[in-house]
């Protein structure tokens, strides 16, 4: 990571996920069953001032749309009210990358994983400089979140 993001520096055991040489989101093992850390998850969110908007149960879509088995995978929309408003002043079109995605999933070896995304990340897409310490700010406050997850 090149230091924009402060995913890096403020996550213990972080590994950094993307291609083409661009991370794109942090994600580390965390301990305890499935249903405790997403709970754990939201409670850490709540105290960085994060909403949930939306919850996605991927396995059970799979299972559903297509008949396959996936490992639990629970994609939580979380959602700065302030953060966002900012930012939406600012680039109205940025709500397409809205909300925060944090993913709690299964891991292959039968752990928990926490992932998170990176909004600086997000905020070379987006290209605006006045949109920059947002998702800054927004990056400082999940990854207190993905730190906070025993």
């Amino acid at each position: 990571h090149d230091g924009a993001g402060v995913l890096c520096f403020c996550v213990q055991g972080v590994s950094m996920s993307g291609s083409g040489g661009v991370a794109y989101a942090a994600a580390r093992g965390v301990s305890g069953a499935f249903a405790q850390v997403v709970e754990q998850a939201r409670q850490a969110l709540a105290e960085q001032g994060f909403g949930i908007m939306s919850e996605i149960d991927v396995a059970a879509a799979l299972k559903k749309r297509l008949g396959v088995d996936y490992p639990r995978t629970l994609i939580l929309g979380a959602c700065n009210p302030t953060l966002a408003h900012e930012a939406l002043q600012i680039v109205p079109d940025v709500s397409v990358l809205m909300p925060c995605n944090v993913v709690v999933r299964e891991g292959s070896q039968g752990g928990v994983e926490v992932a998170i995304v990176d909004p600086v990340a997000l905020a070379r897409v987006v290209g605006h400089p006045g949109f920059d310490a947002i998702a800054a700010e927004a990056g400082r406050r999940l990854a207190l979140a993905l730190a906070a997850i025993p």
